[in-house]
């Protein structure tokens, strides 16, 4: 029988007791987002709210149906852009690169990690804006492929490294080339991993509102074109929680709470895509 009254025991309990604790403080902040969020959005949540244009100053009802469609436009081009390239280049410097050109690649893409966004924003404000002398979606999809990159390259790199050493020289074994062992083994086998990575780098993106604001701006229009400003859920929020006016702050809320729910529901994707890991 064990003794509850010793030292260790009592310390076992302390110890448990202040992890638990821990875990309690750190959940707090997340439901209080989500409860605060949902209460003073969810108000808002109708058919109008995804259908039409926000309204002018001063105006009742409205929606943010253009800036759902913006932010989709300009995560799309910078998933279009940030994916191939991550994926392709943590499949080299896990598969193909020498110890220390991947320490240094590894160093580099944590340091581009940790670059502020509206660095990010401000670099793409130099090298495409300036250069064409319009605020773009195409703009904003490049700053927000900037981000999304570090993402995309550290967690396929972790998810290949998962893959044990076995499974590629039994592949090796049998005739197949490091080509093949890579594009038919390694990748399959890390590919639940890996969409998580995907997963998280688009919820980022989703909710970058510095980039954007130096980048695509913002319209209470429908979006134009790839080379037109655009609106977003991120800067919308940004411009409509400081007016006066409550019509506009509620959809704020509202843009709030979507903005939630779509890294909500890229989690839940991500956790269904690695439910069934094979490693």
């Amino acid at each position: 029988m064990r003794n509850y009254k010793t030292p260790r025991s009592l310390f076992v309990w302390v110890m448990t007791l202040l992890s638990g604790a821990c875990l309690v403080i750190t959940l707090i902040p997340l439901f209080a987002v989500m409860i605060y969020v949902t209460i003073k959005g969810f108000n808002r949540l109708n058919l109008d709210l995804f259908t039409q244009l926000p309204p002018s100053a001063g105006m009742e009802g409205g929606g943010i149906a253009n800036a759902i469609a913006g932010t989709l436009i300009m995560v799309g081009i910078a998933a279009a852009i940030s994916v191939p390239i991550g994926v392709f280049g943590a499949v080299y410097l896990s598969e193909f690169s020498s110890i220390q050109v991947a320490r240094w690649i590894r160093f580099a893409t944590n340091v581009l990690s940790g670059v502020p966004s509206i660095i990010v924003g401000i670099f793409a404000y130099g090298i495409i804006v300036l250069t064409t002398k319009q605020f773009s979606a195409l703009a904003g999809g490049v700053a927000l492929s900037v981000l999304m990159l570090p993402i995309v390259v550290r967690t396929t790199d972790e998810a290949l490294q998962i893959v044990p050493p076995d499974v590629r020289w039994a592949s090796v074994g049998v005739g197949a080339s490091n080509y093949q062992t890579v594009l038919r083994v390694v990748l399959p086998a890390a590919l639940p991993a890996i969409i998580t990575g995907l997963t998280l780098a688009i919820a980022r993106a989703a909710g970058e509102t510095a980039p954007l604001i130096f980048t695509a701006l913002f319209t209470f229009f429908w979006p134009q074109g790839l080379f037109e400003p655009a609106p977003s859920l991120a800067v919308l929020v940004y411009n409509f929680a400081s007016v006066p006016y409550a019509s506009q702050q509620e959809l704020a809320w509202a843009a709030s709470l979507i903005l939630v729910l779509l890294v909500l529901l890229t989690s839940i994707l991500a956790r269904w895509a690695t439910r069934k890991s094979i490693y």
